[in-house]
């Protein structure tokens, strides 16, 4: 018997196999087989296409597609019906789903609480993140966390200040060969926080053309430009080195 799948009519219904002939290796049987009751058949049925057994209603059809009879008796065998190669069961769901009902979950209604209600529970987890003093509400840690984050900035300031715009430079990143360049750019940016240093390099060493995020900072080629923090930039006598990169 073949597997054939499929909907039809307003209501939900399935195809499914009940036997598979296996020509000259014999007859290999589906879950269902003619020994099977049909209550427990129906229990089967449901782990294949998903309606409760309970809402089954189950009809018999011929290798012609042609009705032979209704399976409704509970208690019978399979085998009391008509069923031999190439029939099919007809599975009607009357659950009142419907494929992909849930699968879009912006048309699942969601339970909603005002910010102002959120903050007067007691046993959510905002409520415990208070009492326990964590994260964004240990005030001292937050207050900890400004001041290094205002000292890291100072110090980025003031490297940054004794890196004038123009100035033969190297950059010494970790991790990364030492690279040659211009400094073009020297202050602060809108892609990360802190102060940066634009770097035109000799080679086409770099990441972009000057530009970040379609805010334009220096001119360059592709590939020439980069930015660095200040701590990884040296400025002073280095000239131009040639590594060949212009020829591969």
């Amino acid at each position: 018997m073949e597997d054939l799948s499929g909907l039809a009519g307003p209501t939900q219904e399935y195809w499914r196999a009940l036997f598979l002939s296996g020509g000259a290796s014999g007859q290999r049987v589906r879950p269902l087989t003619a020994f099977h009751r049909l209550l427990p058949a129906q229990c089967k049925l449901e782990l294949v296409v998903g309606s409760p057994a309970s809402c089954m209603e189950l009809e018999l059809y011929g290798p012609d597609d042609k009705f032979y009879s209704k399976l409704d008796q509970e208690d019978a065998l399979l085998g009391s019906y008509p069923v031999d190669d190439g029939c099919r069961i007809h599975v009607i769901d009357h659950s009142g789903a419907r494929l992909g009902e849930y699968e879009d979950v912006s048309k699942v209604e969601k339970y909603q609480i005002s910010q102002e209600a959120y903050d007067q529970r007691q046993d959510s987890v905002r409520s415990f993140l208070k009492r326990s003093k964590l994260g964004r509400y240990n005030e001292e840690e937050r207050a900890q966390q400004e001041a290094e984050t205002t000292q890291r900035l100072n110090e980025e300031k003031t490297q940054a200040s004794a890196i004038p715009v123009g100035s033969r430079c190297e950059v010494r990143a970790p991790g990364q060969p030492p690279r040659r360049g211009t400094v073009m750019y020297v202050g602060l940016t809108d892609f990360k926080p802190g102060y940066w240093i634009g770097v035109r390099y000799d080679e086409p060493l770099g990441k972009n053309d000057g530009s970040v995020n379609g805010k334009r900072y220096f001119e360059c080629q592709a590939k020439y430009g980069a930015f660095v923090k200040p701590s990884v930039v040296t400025v002073g006598d280095f000239p131009e080195e040639d590594y060949g990169l212009d020829e591969m």
